[in-house]
């Protein structure tokens, strides 16, 4: 009786296909889509950050062809987890504008065919090897890569059966295949699991690459080996584009994905839709290419008091002929667990060249911390807000406060002056809380660098405001801080 090779399991793996009811969602309403888009996003975005459970990996896929429309590869430690995974998407109402056309679920394996050394002895192998194995059996998905998904059997047939060869026999077609697939070190990265008994064949495969063309070169130069020309049995192939759930809006949009490699990507590029506060509600932005600056209204006031403030040698935003904008939102929760979450959250939006910065900034004198996010468009800025909303304990966003918010002041200090520069706004606090029209004024300081401080002030009006830009004691206290900053303070804009 022919020898079955020993294996080794690690994570669960599910792709989930999905195929978009292309003429539901252009006869639904705005407002309909926008929630399917918010809610898709964030059901992704939770998922691929790994926030249900320990351990994992996922990604979204745009799926070329008639098969799917959307791809999604979850990782996970069990089946369970990925039982929750493709459940939790049919709550979104994004599931409500599609089907599912296939999945797949399989085991990622590895077998003794090639590391026999690894089941005979698990203690004599390398630390090298063994950092070869977990990643095998735990593999990460690469970023902005093609991906192409098949699934394969071994033929059992009357004249090629795989299942009666001696295990020798195998063993060496298998290293041969192995030595191709060597050929191609650098340019796929593929995750092969074992699907025996969960699904229709084998094994399920997928292949991962910068160059789709490598795809194409791997797979028809593996045909040739013995082990695939005799023995291989294969379903139907998929082939798709990673991008970022922030996409997810454009993707639906019809534009092209990642919007990252693409000029002109604006808001959208953000994914189209957020949340604002507790009403569950969701707003797209930018789908004009409008950044917000509008003439007639908010924009011409807001340059209004830019062009003032700049008379008075007040840094007003506008670095190298281009505006920032900023997006702040406030929570009482934990700094720490506050910081972790945005911590996953600031990894997706790098992937945009209109991100500049998104920081946790502890208030001095407050139970209170600032998520500021600063992006190149107003709405890129408006966007980035519907995923912040999401935060834990977030409790108000600047802008949607009563009154008039200056948006502050962002200020480096030299690492020398910076208990000064605490004293001196302790002074100044005291100064303004004898103003009319002042509600309160906070120093935050970054959590990751003590020496980056943002001060939001809230007033009744902007009258009030510019009255104390214009005041002495705020004339002498920009004189000082000449001496003690690292650099001109930013004045930046709430988008």
């Amino acid at each position: 009786m022919p020898e079955a090779p020993p294996t080794d399991e690690g994570w669960f793996v599910l792709h989930d296909f999905r195929t978009v009811d292309w003429d539901a969602w252009r006869d639904a309403p705005e407002h309909e889509r926008e929630r399917a888009i918010a809610e898709g996003t964030e059901h992704l975005r939770r998922h691929e950050e790994v926030a249900d459970s320990d351990e994992g990996a996922s990604a979204v896929f745009s799926v070329l062809g008639h098969k799917a429309d959307l791809l999604v590869v979850h990782f996970r430690p069990t089946l369970d987890d990925l039982s929750r995974a493709e459940r939790a998407f049919e709550r979104t109402a994004l599931a409500g504008f599609t089907t599912q056309p296939t999945s797949y679920v399989s085991v990622t394996e590895i077998s003794g065919y090639s590391t026999p050394e690894y089941f005979d002895d698990p203690d004599s192998v390398d630390q090298g090897l063994q950092n070869y194995m977990e990643g095998k059996l735990q593999p990460e998905i690469p970023d902005d890569e093609y991906v192409s998904f098949y699934p394969m059997s071994k033929r059992r047939g009357e004249e090629h059966n795989w299942y009666d060869i001696d295990f020798e026999e195998r063993a060496e077609m298998m290293e041969t295949h192995a030595e191709t697939g060597k050929e191609y070190a650098g340019k796929i990265k593929q995750v092969i699991a074992s699907s025996v008994g969960f699904d229709d064949y084998e094994w399920g495969v997928t292949l991962f690459s910068d160059d789709p063309t490598h795809i194409k070169d791997i797979v028809y130069d593996m045909r040739f080996d013995e082990v695939s020309s005799k023995y291989g049995e294969f379903g139907q192939f998929y082939v798709g584009r990673r991008f970022p759930p922030a996409d997810l809006g454009a993707y639906l949009e019809g534009e092209a994905v990642p919007t990252s490699e693409h000029d002109g990507a604006s808001a959208h590029a953000h994914g189209g839709a957020h949340s604002h506060g507790d009403d569950g509600g969701a707003h797209s932005h930018g789908d004009d290419g409008d950044d917000g600056d509008d003439d007639d209204g908010e924009g011409a006031d807001e340059d209004s008091i830019r062009a003032e403030l700049s008379e008075m040698d007040i840094y007003a935003g506008q670095p190298h002929g281009e505006d920032v904008y900023a997006t702040v939102l406030y929570s009482e929760a934990d700094t720490d667990e506050l910081f972790d979450e945005v911590e996953g959250l600031r990894g997706n939006f790098e992937h945009y060249g209109t991100h500049v910065k998104t920081a946790v900034y502890e208030a001095r004198n407050r139970d209170r911390s600032a998520v500021v996010s600063i992006w190149d468009t107003a709405s890129a800025a408006e966007t980035a807000a519907g995923f912040l909303s999401e935060l834990p304990g977030i409790v108000s966003r600047a802008g949607e406060e009563s009154g008039f918010g200056t948006m502050g002041m962002f200020y480096t200090v030299k690492s020398e002056y910076r208990e000064n520069f605490h004293d001196t706004f302790d002074d100044v606090g005291e100064v303004l809380a004898e103003m009319d029209g002042h509600q309160e004024t906070d120093l935050l300081v970054n959590v990751e660098d003590e020496n980056d401080m943002f001060i939001s002030s809230q007033w009744d009006s902007r009258e009030n405001a510019m009255a104390f830009f214009r005041s002495e004691d705020f004339s002498e206290t920009v004189e000082w801080g000449r001496d003690v900053l690292a650099d001109r303070p930013r004045h930046v804009f709430l988008a």
